[in-house]
């Protein structure tokens, strides 16, 4: 079962890192599941994450507080309008734009209804 979490684990954090320099995937939450998954799999990817110069913050507050970085909520704010406004220019049809603004928009909610760190 701990070779599971740590695939999985890995997985998370891989995708999360994609996420980065790709606005449609969430690097944080990606990030928050990597050190759940490394938690149950492997102490020594976990501790790496929990002290590393850019993941480590993060977790931390989120684990304190349930805190989400302001700079993180803006990010993923700007990413947010991005990928839509791509999807209006490029033409989607008007249904898939309405199934991603509501499905963004729940997002949006859940990231600043989050206490900022």
């Amino acid at each position: 079962m701990k070779m599971m979490w740590k695939l999985a684990g890995g997985l998370a954090l891989l995708i999360g890192i994609i996420g980065i320099f790709l606005p449609l995937l969430p690097t944080t939450p990606l990030i928050l599941l990597a050190a759940f998954c490394f938690s149950k799999g492997s102490d020594r990817m976990h501790d790496w994450l929990l002290h590393h110069r850019i993941f480590g913050p993060m977790i931390e507050d989120w684990n304190k507080n349930g805190a989400i970085n302001s700079g993180a909520k803006k990010l993923a704010t700007l990413s947010i309008v991005t990928v839509l406004a791509v999807s209006v220019i490029l033409g989607f049809h008007p249904t898939i734009i309405g199934m991603q603004a509501v499905t963004l928009a729940c997002v949006l909610v859940f990231i600043w209804t989050r206490p900022s760190s």
